[in-house]
């Protein structure tokens, strides 16, 4: 019989053991060596069991195992030496402390909202890089003391687990998860458990709120298998990306609104600073917006006034440069949604995220356009990504050119304390008050240079060592799992061969079978009788891609072949704990995706950190901090329209890379040691990681948009006040720009400069009924492409003008010719207001109705 609902029974500690409990609350365990080990004494067979789960372990170790711990001064004094450390860690002045003292306007409270997160595979909330880039933001933030809040859904079967048939097709099975089970707690208030309400399409959904300690940072999950909802609302958190449109709505509308109003209950019942800035990570969680002007509505204000207040504390994070990942709904299922949210006007609420732009579909609501209308800040995760996102969304600000519009980079980063082997960090811990200028946050990221060759590639060949166990381990497993024989599989791999690695989703642009392309070649790279590489893959492929499970199958039938399975392996069901060794056991981390549709790609800065060298296409980080000392470039055929043939030409060189430089340079070894090998090894850890710690990405965020969104969400509060006034200085901006003009320009220089000349400008301008403070007149100059179009235009903003009469202002201004070439200009009219993050926010501009010659010398 199958059981219809599941408990579990916790022990009852002895007194002097329950701190045992506290710390296997806090998911701080996840990344604390110390703490995992003290829980590994407790009973190193049933951690192990217990795939490294506290609350698992504590449920299951025997009562007179725990009585003789109460008795074990070592044990205890061990309990005692972690106990105070993690108190001393939740209390102590962090980063942020001092950050806050410089600022006043720092915010007390950051919300933090992501659809998955990967703190730890016990918990599996996470499907692939999105929820592995938040759980790492979560554990940075608390390193560093800075005050976020995460919300998220708990989702009961979490994403799915994988496994293969046996003619490598990949299965999915949705194991059900019990929250009492998990290192999580209710949030109670005097009254009980705390429930939330969330209108959906007529139906009020309720949900429960579950507590996660990511060490200083509070995560909130909500749960909606409650009592109080009927079958299809119980069913809204079953699964990660799970279900269909309508279904993919309630999910969002509850993460979004649902998730404002649990941050709302957790502050009410714990006294933690209400939040004045929000995050949108990815436009999933989009929806949060509309809480907010709700609320602020209910204030008082009108619509405008409350988007103003929105938008001042919001910062959006898009994710994606493929518009297929993006979330559209159908206009008639958001006026089924919001037909009844409140005093929010429908016809506004569909506003925010319309797509009339050239393109796009009037009748699709997209989440990522709410999120930009929403977010008065916004950024993308690499620099390429930056400009991919740009090119992307232009039509959003189309009286401005791509590289004016207003969405930022911040790269991502990843938590060194989770991804880096353990025995490196060691290597790297930084002597106690050191102040080399590599050091950050405690480890001396140069330390290698003074390390001898031999104990470096003695960890290497263990880290492989330990990569090949786990290998051996899982393909057992799976090989078992498809009804195969498992007696070939204790010689697969070898700690002594270069190894490959390739793990990641596996939707069609990240090109999983590009290495396939010449099959017989890559046979003979792997089967070389003296130096052959080894090749370790994995990933899961979304439920609905039937191309992606395709692929993974064409790639677990070439690994089944006899002749070379001893050589590349897929492993099946990815996850955190199968990426932890994974990465330190690579000497090369591969990626080959099509430019430019690698938002980032952080499991390459995982492998670098590692010591691995990247060999990739110059995508995501890679294009932004490549370098030979860190691995290798693939050359990428952008220009060829031919699908086929463009993926035979990277194919091709990236066998020609490894054939001709990276097998050469990993067998070349003296004594033992291959030493240019090992330099690479020093020279990547030491480059790139100032670069790619997330303790970089979050500073970044705080200095450079939470930090300037509490300064701005402070400007437009006041009662309101500052809302209402920049939204109406906006409305009659907006309703008198048409009689904004540029009138004349001229310039008397001529049309041919030389260099270190200065260029006089002139020009005359109609302000109609606005006033000079509320507007801004630019020179903007920039090189010219072959249809006199401006390209990376610079701005030189004119002196304030002179009334002429008539209507007509007079702006004047120089600009000095640096470098030589075809150049032009023009002059360009936009709003101005202090409390705009961008000229180009409020999408305005104003142009000449003709271009003027352009002199031939470059103004900068």
């Amino acid at each position: 019989m199958r059981a219809i609902r599941r408990f579990t029974v916790r022990p009852v500690l002895p007194e002097v053991l329950k701190p045992l409990g506290d710390l296997a609350r806090n998911l701080r365990w996840a990344w604390h060596s110390d703490t995992e080990d003290l829980f590994r004494s407790v009973d190193p067979e049933l951690w192990d069991a217990s795939g490294g789960d506290p609350v698992r372990l504590l449920a299951d170790v025997p009562g007179e195992r725990l009585q003789m711990l109460s008795k074990d001064k070592k044990f205890l004094k061990s309990l005692r030496v972690v106990q105070a450390d993690l108190a001393d860690y939740l209390t102590g002045d962090l980063w942020y402390s001092s950050y806050a003292a410089e600022n006043p306007t720092a915010p007390k409270g950051i919300g933090y909202f992501s659809p998955e997160f990967g703190i730890t595979e016990v918990l599996p909330q996470y499907s692939g890089g999105l929820g592995i880039l938040a759980g790492d933001h979560l554990k940075t933030a608390s390193d560093l003391g800075v005050p976020i809040i995460g919300v998220g859904l708990l989702y009961r079967q979490g994403y799915f687990r994988q496994s293969l048939n046996a003619a490598g097709w990949q299965q999915e099975r949705y194991p059900l998860l019990d929250p009492n089970a998990l290192p999580l707690t209710l949030l109670h208030d005097e009254d009980g458990p705390v429930r939330i309400e969330v209108p959906l399409g007529g139906r009020t959904l309720h949900a429960q709120v579950w507590l996660a300690a990511v060490g200083r940072v509070p995560l909130l999950l909500m749960d909606s298998d409650v009592e109080s909802n009927a079958g299809p609302e119980r069913d809204v958190t079953d699964r990660l990306y799970g279900g269909g449109t309508d279904h993919r709505l309630a999910q969002e509308v509850l993460l979004g609104i649902g998730g404002v109003r649990a941050i709302r209950a957790y502050c009410r019942v714990t006294g933690a600073p209400a939040p004045e800035v929000f995050h949108t990570n990815e436009g999933h969680a989009g929806f949060l917006g509309l809480e907010r002007i709700r609320e602020y509505m209910n204030d008082g204000l009108d619509f405008d006034a409350a988007l103003e207040r929105c938008r001042a504390g919001t910062v959006f994070t898009t994710h994606t440069p493929v518009p297929a990942g993006i979330d559209r709904f159908p206009h008639s299922l958001m006026t089924e949604q919001f037909g009844g949210f409140d005093e929010v006007p429908l016809d506004r609420v569909l506003s925010l995220g319309s797509e009339d732009y050239p393109g796009g579909d009037p009748d699709m609501f997209n989440m990522a356009v709410m999120g930009f209308r929403l977010g008065q800040r916004a950024n993308g995760v690499s620099l390429l990504h930056g400009e991919v996102s740009r090119e992307m969304f232009q039509g959003l600000w189309k009286s401005f050119d791509t590289s004016e519009v207003p969405i930022t980079s911040i790269t991502n980063g990843v938590h060194h304390h989770t991804w880096v082997h353990r025995q490196l960090l060691e290597l790297l811990e930084a002597p106690t008050g050191s102040t080399a200028p590599s050091v950050i946050d405690g480890y001396d990221w140069n330390a290698l240079a003074k390390v001898d060759s031999k104990t470096i590639w003695a960890l290497k060949r263990r880290m492989r060592a330990e990569l090949v166990t786990m290998t051996r381990a899982r393909l057992t497993e799976s090989s078992a799992n498809r009804g195969l024989p498992t007696d070939w599989v204790d010689g697969v791999l070898d700690p002594d061969v270069i190894t490959f690695g390739f793990a990641r989703r596996v939707p069609s642009y990240k090109r999983l079978t590009l290495m396939l392309r010449e099959p017989e070649r890559l046979k003979a790279l792997l089967t070389d009788p003296k130096r052959p590489i080894q090749i370790v893959i994995a990933g899961k492929s979304h439920p609905a891609d039937e191309g992606g499970k395709a692929l993974i199958q064409q790639m677990v039938q070439f690994a089944d072949q006899e002749e070379c399975r001893s050589r590349i392996v897929f492993l099946p069901d990815y996850d955190i704990s199968m990426a932890k060794p994974l990465y330190p056991g690579c000497d090369v981390w591969m990626n080959n995706p099509l430019r430019p549709y690698e938002a980032c790609g952080t499991s390459g800065m995982k492998a670098a950190l590692n010591g691995a060298a990247n060999l990739s296409i110059r995508d995501g980080w890679w294009d932004e901090w490549f370098d030979p000392a860190f691995g290798w470039e693939i050359p990428s055929a952008e220009g060829v329209e031919d699908a086929d043939q463009r993926d035979d030409l990277e194919a091709r060189a990236l066998y020609d890379i490894i054939e001709g430089e990276i097998v050469p340079r990993f067998y070349d070894a003296s004594g033992g040691v291959p030493e240019r090998w090992v330099q690479m090894i020093r020279e990547t850890i030491a480059g790139l990681a100032p670069k790619v710690l997330a303790s970089r990405m979050v500073r970044d965020y705080v200095t450079h948009l939470y930090g300037p969104a509490a300064a701005s969400a402070y400007a437009v509060d006041g009662g309101g006040a500052g809302a209402e006034g920049l939204a109406g200085w906006k409305r009659r901006v907006r309703a008198a720009w048409p009689e904004v003009k540029v009138d004349h320009v001229e310039s008397l220089d001529g049309d041919q400069l030389e260099i270190g000349a200065k260029l006089h400008v002139s020009a005359l301008v109609r302000l109609g009924e606005l006033s000079p403070n509320d507007i801004e007149v630019q020179l903007v100059t920039g090189r010219l492409d072959s249809d006199d179009q401006l390209k990376e235009p610079h701005v030189n903003p004119f002196p304030t003008g002179t009334d002429v009469g008539d209507g007509l202002r007079r702006y004047e201004g120089w600009v000095e010719a640096k470098r030589s070439g075809a150049i032009g200009y023009t002059v360009r009219v936009v709003p101005h207001h202090p409390q705009l993050a961008s000229p180009a926010e409020m999408g305005l501009a104003t142009l000449p109705a003709d271009m003027p010659t352009p002199p031939s010398a470059e103004p900068v």
